[in-house]
């Protein structure tokens, strides 16, 4: 024997399960389950979003028959925070939950040029790949001295670049670039950070060490192939030479060269011009000594 025993709805339960699936900059993806399995009528859902930094609410009405909901919570702002309520349209039990969406990224690009009092910032424009910034929102900028651990707020800016001045010489700073932030400083966009020495190299460390390895062995390649060009140059001349030297006695022992005996023939060089020596000197002749010609 058996019973078919079927339960009454309540619909005084709150929704289950209510949880975030994807979060972007402006929009964020939220689910969740109905208050008991298989409805059979439409159910309408009061999905209630709460700007926690602008202190405002928005209340978004779905109706649907489906166990499970899915639902896109659209126009939020990059880097906000929310608290999202959902409940049955009757304003029973509520699930609740908070999100905060995606800030603006970095800008990139950051660069630092050394003047001679001062160092200037660069950076490219953030408007170039995020479209919701507007330059009129400017930039911020902050400054870490890790000698003296401390962190201090340069100002903001509306161009792509910025000067800092009365740097002092030893101490190492870290700078950083950020879309400016909004409300009390609860909305800001990503920083991209830059590392800046006394020696005014305006590098990340990273990047520094790899430069540094670059401009090395872009000095000592070209080194190392003048050395070997010079070494080829240098043994083919030697190798000139000595040949030039091996021809010059090859064809120096030639011309002494005795068929009769065999051998070459050299002289010591002690009988050479002797027969200059006894030769009488000719001097000039006088006017009167007569010439006779034999």
């Amino acid at each position: 024997d058996y019973v078919v025993v079927k339960m009454i709805p309540d619909n005084r339960l709150p929704p289950r399960h209510l949880h975030s699936v994807h979060t972007g900059k402006t929009f964020a993806v939220i689910k969740w389950e109905s208050p008991y399995d298989s409805p059979d009528q439409d159910m309408l859902y009061a999905v209630a979003v709460k700007d926690l930094v602008r202190k405002t609410d928005k209340i978004y009405k779905v109706k649907t028959r489906n166990s499970t909901v899915e639902y896109t919570i659209k126009k939020l702002e990059p880097g906000g925070k929310y608290h999202v309520i959902v409940q049955l349209g009757n304003m029973s039990k509520e699930s609740s939950m908070k999100i905060n969406t995606v800030p603006l990224s970095a800008p990139d690009a950051l660069k630092i040029i050394t003047e001679n009092d001062h160092i200037l910032l660069f950076w490219k424009s953030l408007a170039l790949k995020e479209s919701n910034f507007n330059e009129s929102r400017g930039y911020e900028i902050h400054m870490f001295d890790s000698l003296m651990n401390i962190t201090a707020y340069l100002g903001n800016t509306t161009e792509n670049f910025f000067k800092v001045s009365n740097l002092k010489i030893g101490h190492n700073y870290s700078f950083t670039v950020q879309a400016r932030c909004l409300y009390s400083g609860q909305m800001c966009g990503e920083p991209a950070t830059l590392l800046y020495d006394e020696l005014g190299t305006g590098e990340d460390s990273s990047a520094a060490k790899a430069a540094r390895s670059t401009d090395v062995a872009a000095i000592v390649v070209p080194v190392l192939f003048l050395l070997l060009v010079t070494l080829g140059i240098g043994f083919v001349v030697l190798y000139m030479r000595h040949r030039r030297l091996q021809n010059s006695f090859t064809a120096f022992a030639n011309s002494h060269y005795s068929s009769r005996l065999g051998s070459a023939i050299f002289s010591s060089g002690d009988d050479l011009g002797d027969e200059d020596d006894e030769a009488p000197m000719i001097t000039g002749f006088s006017d009167d000594v007569p010439m006779v010609i034999a």
